[in-house]
């Protein structure tokens, strides 16, 4: 196991619903904290969507473990933002048996 650098401070935003006043609901992001995080590229590709070609690059990142449950505690479905770049998550696992830090498998999509 690779030594762990939380050298890269994330948001970890949390998807939310805001009624909008004629009873429905918009989804918005709300932060939930900071977490400091070791961010390494996996693999990339691209893909030609018609007129918009994006580039997909997924991503290992590793933060401090949380409990479960914890507001802290990153889950799939969550995001991962560092100023205008954004990481969804898509899957998390322990990185080892103590729970001492988790990995957060996550995705960065760019519009070329």
């Amino acid at each position: 196991m690779s030594r762990v650098h939380l050298a890269r401070k994330l948001v970890l935003e949390a998807r939310i619903r805001v009624p909008d006043g004629m009873g429905g609901y918009i989804e918005t992001w709300s932060a939930q904290g900071f977490l400091w995080a070791d961010m390494r590229a996996r693999t990339g590709r691209e893909r030609d969507g018609g007129e918009v070609t994006t580039a997909y690059t997924t991503y290992r990142i590793v933060v401090r473990g949380a409990p479960q449950g914890a507001p802290s505690r990153p889950v799939p479905g969550m995001r991962f933002r560092e100023g205008e770049r954004v990481f969804p998550i898509q899957a998390v696992s322990e990185r080892d048996p103590a729970g001492r830090f988790l990995t957060c498998f996550a995705i960065e999509e760019v519009a070329v």
